[in-house]
């Protein structure tokens, strides 16, 4: 999913009710990681809930593309991590590097709507997105 048609969305949903429903949807159609990837290497420090991250490389065209993968034993954190990828999948590391998650995520409105766990947790798979995208440049 594109995140501007989670944008779109967003803004046809009227209530957070809505919304959170439609984020924890989303969180179920995330690819199932392996029984390997869920190993301490993968696992996002700094999240209230597990968090396990996967980055996939894909070359075309004589670049390259990451792809995230993830799961977590949170129904709404899977759905946050849905959006995050979303926001950076199938990007070069410099194109990820040059996207201001604060900014875009505004425009969902999670910042007023979510914890301040679930904000720091999203923070910190941010941080791990631009680590990973930071060691492929």
């Amino acid at each position: 999913m594109k995140f501007k048609n989670i944008i779109d969305d967003f803004q046809f949903l009227e209530s957070w009710e809505d919304k959170y429903k439609y984020i924890i949807d989303m969180g179920s159609s995330l690819k199932p990681l392996s029984n390997d990837d869920y190993n301490d290497g993968n696992k996002v420090e700094g999240c209230a809930s597990q968090v396990w991250l996967t980055v996939e490389e894909n070359k075309k065209e004589g670049k390259t593309f990451l792809k995230f993968n993830g799961d977590s034993d949170a129904f709404i954190v899977k759905g946050l991590i849905a959006i995050l990828f979303a926001l950076f999948s199938e990007k070069t590391p410099s194109e990820i590097l040059e996207i201001n998650p604060t900014t875009e995520l505004k425009k969902l409105n999670l910042d007023e709507n979510i914890t301040r766990q679930r904000s720091d947790g999203l923070t910190a798979m941010i941080n791990r997105v631009f680590f990973e995208a930071k060691k492929r440049i």
